[in-house]
């Protein structure tokens, strides 16, 4: 019993200090975004890859999320004769949770995971070190604007998956399983109000945020060579992704 108590003591204590030293690493970022000149050419650059190297990966997902948010609803609209509130049911779900989360999930996998990755293999071949011996800071030129670029591309990321999810619900809703167009144009115009949109961008930019913190971090502080930074990138992923959940729900609660 004593052994069970000291392992999960030991536990605990691991992650209330990771926890610090992740806080104490966003600190540090907080801090460099503020230091000028602001290094531009890097910024549009990760911009890029964070957002529009994901905007198919998004398209995709987006839409097929809102088709079967469709067929879903219309069938259990139907049985209530309901189904014209099948284009709300799509529009709100995507706006106010899957289109932020979804997003914010696919851009962890491939965006998150590439930012652990890339971070790990320079600080294992000691590429971050001859950064600092060339009196050039690395957290300001290799994670500030890494988080800055996840920042501005998540809410429009979730733009368009939002906008795609909608539209493939309709094409679902109304040309599939013949809802009348009008019903379901207005329906939707109705009941989904402008807050519901800028509260899933708000979701957005705080998922943003964390999966590229967790990603930068996990990958800045990589050991072990080549085994390590395989670890470092499948705990940021891990670990973004399940942050990400939770902290959906905190913020669905304040917000909703």
């Amino acid at each position: 019993m004593t052994v069970l108590l000291e392992l999960f003591g030991r536990l605990v204590i691991e992650r209330i200090e990771e926890v610090g030293r992740l806080s104490l690493f966003l600190l540090d970022t907080v801090r460099q975004a503020f230091v000028l000149p602001v290094r531009w050419r890097l910024l549009v650059r990760q911009m890029e890859f964070v957002g529009v190297r994901s905007v198919s990966v998004v398209v995709l997902t987006g839409t097929f999320t809102g088709m079967v948010l469709a067929l879903q609803s219309s069938y259990g609209f139907r049985k209530f004769g309901a189904e014209g509130l099948v284009g709300t049911t799509v529009a709100l779900s995507m706006t106010r949770e899957l289109g932020p989360v979804l997003t914010s999930l696919m851009v962890t996998a491939r965006a998150g995971s590439a930012m652990a990755a890339e971070l790990g293999t320079m600080r294992v071949t000691e590429q971050i070190d001859a950064l600092v011996v060339m009196a050039v800071e690395p957290v300001r030129y290799l994670v500030v604007p890494r988080i800055l670029a996840a920042l501005a591309m998540l809410p429009v990321l979730c733009v368009v998956s939002d906008f795609v999810g909608i539209i493939g619900g309709y094409f679902v809703g109304v040309k599939l399983l013949g809802i009348n167009s009008g019903v379901y144009v207005s329906n939707t115009v109705k009941y989904l109000e402008i807050p519901d949109v800028f509260n899933g961008l708000i979701k957005a930019a705080c998922f943003g945020l964390i999966l590229a913190a967790v990603g930068c971090y996990k990958g800045f502080n990589a050991r072990g060579g080549a085994q390590g930074v395989g670890r470092a990138t499948t705990e940021a992923v891990v670990l973004a992704s399940v942050l990400i959940l939770v902290n959906d729900y905190f913020l669905t609660a304040i917000m909703f």
